[in-house]
């Protein structure tokens, strides 16, 4: 296990960076909510994750691995298309529409010769038929396969056996891209499943940005039996990839969409908001047992996959390609330049009045996380009662209920109440972000306002440039019209959205 033991070194050739021969397959397999530490690679005592580790133990684990926003829309869009979220109109905002002019890696590969799929959830949840895209812009579905019966509270996608077919349909000797996209572990949980599935509650690690009760430890416990069944249907698709000599070709990479559905954490700014599990492997490409410092995001990836199957990255993707990071025989910081990520939230859902959403922006350094809330007066979680950013569950109704206890009061604060213009946290003192440096410490708030705003300056970020209130305009679609890719204000994604 990464981070408990020593590997070996050296477990694969050095890279090949793509050529044209030989180029590389990728699958690409994002889960649905998690944050960073949730995998038995990253430490946790109770998860057990063999896949995400096998993939981890055969090329990098980054440790530092970060999505552009907090929400699943935006976030999808800014991995397919390699940019900022405030650089892609509708689609940087949750439930509108995904612009057909944004160029997105798995139709330049598709177009460069590559045979691409995806099962279960893409892009989305957005109205992109409208838009004029055929299918979802993460690629053609490949859902035909359900498990029977399903498991209560999880969608009935054999994610697996869909790859599977994907793989039969594949013309021989073309290079594949396909996406896995599972729907799990997104809120709602089957409550109990975790001790029904032999996870020992007092295991149970509690984020320091929540209460430690029996409830929570519970909530979570279920929220892990979730991310293992994204795992093992991970782990049924490199045995199949294995099995059939294609595993040496294929580039794996292996995270999350935000991070987990609890209060504090997705639809935050803070870093279990956006902090998410992150493994990349090409085991006839770059060595392996390596773990990674560096500071990556997921305007990065589509680069990467661009450069690696040798296609012309297009205007506008301002991410950075990861294959030299990949290629190094490091581990560590592996190259110094690697130590900043840049992030931003609109909308999440509607939970304020005259669908306004919260606007925020964030970079994150090693040491520091820095948030600028653009729209304070607002509340961060939604307008109150019901504060609907936050995803409905058992810990979110107990801090609710017991809100007004001294010990629950500034956990309920931090996580449900109005933020200041600019937070600053010590994301190595403070993990949880409950501690605001920002007046503290005005020197390291000001150093990172302005490397903030250099970069939010130089990508065009309307919301620097006086042009903000343009967001409240994008069209928020309804579940209502789920042929467009709509959305469940509560519980699962419906699988027909994503069609």
């Amino acid at each position: 296990m990464i981070g408990r033991r020593a590997f070996v070194a050296g477990l694969a050739p050095a890279i090949v960076r793509g050529q044209k021969a030989q180029r590389p397959n990728i699958l690409f397999a994002i889960s649905d909510d998690q944050s960073y530490p949730h995998t038995s690679a990253m430490g946790d005592p109770v998860v057990k994750t063999p896949a995400f580790d096998r993939v981890a133990e055969g090329g990098v684990l980054f440790r530092n691995g970060f999505t552009g926003a907090p929400g699943c829309a935006p976030s999808r869009a800014g991995l397919l298309t390699g940019r900022h979220i405030w650089t892609l109109g509708e689609a940087g905002t949750h439930a509108s529409y995904f612009p057909r002019n944004l160029a997105v890696y798995p139709e330049l590969l598709q177009k460069a010769g590559y045979f691409v799929g995806l099962t279960g959830k893409g892009a989305g949840p957005c109205n992109f038929r409208d838009k004029g895209w055929p299918h979802n812009p993460a690629g053609p579905s490949f859902d035909l396969v359900k498990e029977s019966p399903a498991k209560e509270g999880m969608s009935a996608h054999d994610y697996a056996a869909n790859f599977g077919k994907f793989l039969e349909k594949r013309p021989k000797g073309t290079p594949f891209c396909f996406w896995y996209g599972c729907q799990e572990p997104h809120r709602t949980y089957k409550k109990g499943i975790g001790v029904a599935s032999g996870k020992r509650l007092d295991k149970i690690v509690v984020p320091p940005y929540l209460p430690d009760t029996l409830e929570v430890r519970s909530d979570i416990a279920d929220y892990l039996t979730e991310v293992e069944h994204f795992d093992q249907h991970l782990g049924r698709m490199l045995d199949a990839l294995e099995k059939s000599g294609e595993l040496e070709n294929t580039i794996v990479v292996v995270t999350a969409d935000n991070g987990m559905s609890f209060p504090g954490a997705k639809a935050t700014m803070k870093d279990f908001g956006w902090h998410v599990p992150l493994a990349v492997m090409g085991k006839g490409r770059f060595r392996g047992g390596r773990v990674s410092e560096d500071l990556v995001s997921f305007t990065d990836l589509a680069p990467t996959f661009l450069e690696a199957a040798g296609v012309a990255r297009p205007a506008g993707m301002l991410g950075r390609s990861m294959l030299g990071l990949l290629g190094s025989t490091k581990s560590g910081v592996i190259d110094p330049k690697w130590d900043a990520v840049y992030a931003g939230r609109e909308r999440h859902s509607h939970a304020r009045r005259d669908n306004l959403g919260y606007p925020t922006r964030a970079v994150r350094t090693r040491e520091h996380l820095y948030i600028r809330n653009f729209k304070p007066d607002l509340w961060m979680a939604g307008d109150p009662p019901k504060y609907h950013d936050i995803d409905d569950g058992p810990t979110k109704q107990w801090m609710m209920a017991h809100r007004d206890e001294a010990a629950v009061k500034p956990l309920f604060q931090a996580a449900f109440g109005k933020m200041p213009g600019e937070e600053l946290y010590n994301v190595r003192q403070d993990a949880g972000c409950l501690r605001n440096l920002a007046t503290e410490q005005p020197a390291v708030a000001a150093e990172l306002r302005k490397r903030l705003e250099g970069e939010l300056r130089r990508t065009g970020d309307s919301r620097i440039t006086g042009k903000g209130d343009v967001w409240d305009s994008y069209p928020r679609h309804s579940p209502m019209r789920p042929e467009l890719g709509g959305f469940a204000e509560q519980g699962k994604y419906n699988p027909a959205f994503q069609k």
